[in-house]
């Protein structure tokens, strides 16, 4: 008798805690993501726009007329075009890309659209992973994105090589949105990797910008490679907030509020400190800029303000339910808020009219920040045990002859230190027929290699 008398009190137990924890959701904003980091500057911010504009171009099939250009054009002239690939080109092992020799901004970009829904080999390269699939450089990697970013170095590797020979002064930028930002965030790590197959570039002329990033790299190595990877969210956005694999995210696109809300109600009861110490877990890459423009219980869009910061925990790990979630991805609106924080910035600093000098100054300054800032998320990943996670050295935070110079590793296993050679991965993505010919290999790598 005394417990069926308990039921009801049960059942508003639980009715109580539902409706907390839909209370404290409905009132989670993108902003509490992101309300502790510092403020992005102009000159650091400068590249995301233009980037976006450049992936943006991927989609014309001819950039002298072009028929999808934003306001303003895409600032680009087609002449400057080294090499362009499309999906006949790329046989579908890789989004459409462009090779882009930027002289106005001393810059090699390489930029790769996101993923067109109508492609099935677009979702091949989602599909081909698996949780703890793939191993690089002491982490875990989103399988088919490591293998795309093969093949793209495979085939772009002399001309990127002769580039970098002939432009010494000139960085080197990998750009993609959605799908193309996960294959230009693994490029990035594989050249890092590899910098005499480049010509023996310098780790600092390597950058990457990941636009709506996905999920595709393990903590420590979101955090360890933060110097070179940037990842840029718009606001609400699902994809750098859902821990989903991508092949369960794109199967469900057409009941995705669903898989989003069922994603959100299972996160919330999963501890963050066994989230973090999960090594298969993947991340969106690097440093992150957040743009923020809308605010809990108001109507409209505000000026939009960027954040930036390398965080180890409090990593984009709640999604927002939100009607912006999959609109916040279109990499159309992120170019045009991007544009828009860049120009408020930009009024901000004419304004202060800071000296040429000042600014040169600030420039040094900007940079030393952002080096003690990822030493000290380095840092704080080893303090909380995330596995894999190396302390900065005390000469440097990089060894400029290999990217594994790190001191207080958390493992025991040197084979887990070492690099991913070129023709490891070249091996991966590649293998000979039955004529003797090089081929691209069949989605049947075994695990875990």
């Amino acid at each position: 008798m005394s417990i069926i008398c308990g039921v009801p009190l049960l059942e508003c137990v639980y009715c109580l805690a539902c409706a907390r924890w839909a209370w404290k959701r409905c009132l989670r904003t993108a902003g509490h993501d992101s309300e502790t980091w510092g403020l992005a500057s102009a000159d650091e911010f400068e590249p995301a726009p233009r980037l976006c504009r450049y992936i943006l171009a991927v989609y014309e099939d001819d950039l002298e007329r072009p028929l999808y250009a934003p306001p303003g054009g895409y600032g680009m002239n087609p002449h400057w075009v080294v090499r362009r690939k499309m999906y006949k080109d790329t046989r579908g092992r890789v989004p459409p890309y462009l090779i882009y020799l930027d002289h106005d901004h001393a810059d090699i970009v390489l930029a790769i659209r996101g993923l067109n829904m109508a492609r099935e080999s677009d979702y091949a390269v989602l599909l081909d992973n698996r949780l703890g699939k793939r191993k690089f450089d002491g982490g875990y990697v989103h399988n088919g994105l490591l293998r795309a970013a093969g093949w793209v170095l495979d085939s772009e590797c002399d001309v990127l090589k002769e580039l970098m020979e002939k432009y010494p002064s000139y960085t080197l930028t990998f750009a993609g949105h959605s799908l193309g930002s996960g294959v230009a965030a693994m490029l990035a790590m594989v050249v890092v990797q590899n910098r005499d197959k480049l010509g023996n570039v310098e780790r600092k002329r390597i950058r990457c910008y990941a636009i709506a990033p996905a999920r595709c790299m393990s903590l420590n190595l979101a955090v360890r490679y933060a110097d070179v990877i940037n990842s840029v969210v718009l606001q609400d956005d699902f994809l750098p907030r859902t821990a989903t694999p991508l092949e369960d995210i794109f199967k469900s696109l057409f009941c995705l509020p669903c898989l989003l809300c069922a994603r959100c109600m299972r996160d919330t009861c999963i501890l963050e400190e066994a989230m973090l110490r999960d090594p298969r877990r993947l991340y969106a890459p690097g440093r992150l800029y957040h743009i923020v423009e809308r605010r809990l219980c108001r109507w409209g869009r505000y000026p939009p303000v960027v954040r930036t910061a390398v965080p180890v925990d409090g990593r984009f790990e709640h999604i927002v339910l939100s009607c912006n979630a999959t609109s916040d991805h279109a990499i159309l609106w992120i170019q045009q808020e991007a544009q828009r924080a860049l120009d408020l910035m930009l009024d901000k600093e004419k304004i202060m009219e800071i000296p040429p000098k000042q600014r040169m100054e600030r420039k040094e300054t900007l940079k030393r920040e952002h080096s003690e800032e990822h030493k000290a998320a380095l840092r704080r990943a080893v303090t909380l045990s995330i596995p894999d996670a190396y302390s900065p050295s005390a000469y440097g935070t990089f060894d400029e002859k290999s990217t594994g110079a790190w001191e207080g590793s958390t493992t025991s296993s040197s084979d887990s230190r070492q690099k991913m050679s070129w023709d490891e991965l070249i091996e991966q993505v590649f293998e000979k027929n039955e004529a003797g010919h090089m081929e691209v290999r069949r989605s049947t790598i075994t695990d875990g290699s």
